[in-house]
């Protein structure tokens, strides 16, 4: 489907961070962003500025894949019936907002534990902040690397 770059990311959020209130769905909608605007490394070279090619880089996000492991992903974009919220956070990034406790955050994940990792992937992220059951990671000098 040929969907506009709001509404991919308003899909973006509610799928990733639904359940995780108005500030867990910024600091989603923050790190799309912050990679859309990467000052180098991967994401710079990938994303082009582009938020459909952020999103749709391969296994960064597991709702923008249909399958998993082979088997169906009924947690995906294109299932998701975004609302005003939705559209309301995917316009406040776009427009440059930021959560100021994020940082220059280019990765998150769900630990299912109390604690945060203090490096993510492996060296090239560095523990940013906490914010409901994500923890948040900014870019070292060997992301730029990358």
């Amino acid at each position: 489907m040929a969907y506009s770059d709001r509404e991919l990311l308003a899909r973006l959020i509610e799928c990733e961070a639904g359940g995780e209130g108005e500030t867990g769905m910024k600091a989603v909608a923050c790190v799309v962003m912050n990679r859309v605007h990467a000052r180098g490394g991967e994401y710079a070279r990938v994303g082009q500025g582009s938020i459909r090619n952020i999103i749709f880089q391969p296994y960064q996000f597991v709702c923008a894949s249909e399958t998993e492991g082979g088997a169906y992903n009924p947690q995906n974009i294109y299932n998701m019936r975004p609302e005003a919220i939705h559209y309301e956070i995917a316009d406040w990034a776009i427009a440059g907002n930021r959560l100021p406790d994020l940082g220059e955050s280019l990765w998150f994940y769900n630990p299912f534990s109390s604690k945060c990792r203090n490096r993510f992937p492996s060296d090239v992220g560095y523990w940013q902040t906490r914010i409901g059951d994500h923890c948040f990671y900014n870019p070292t000098n060997a992301y730029f690397s990358t």
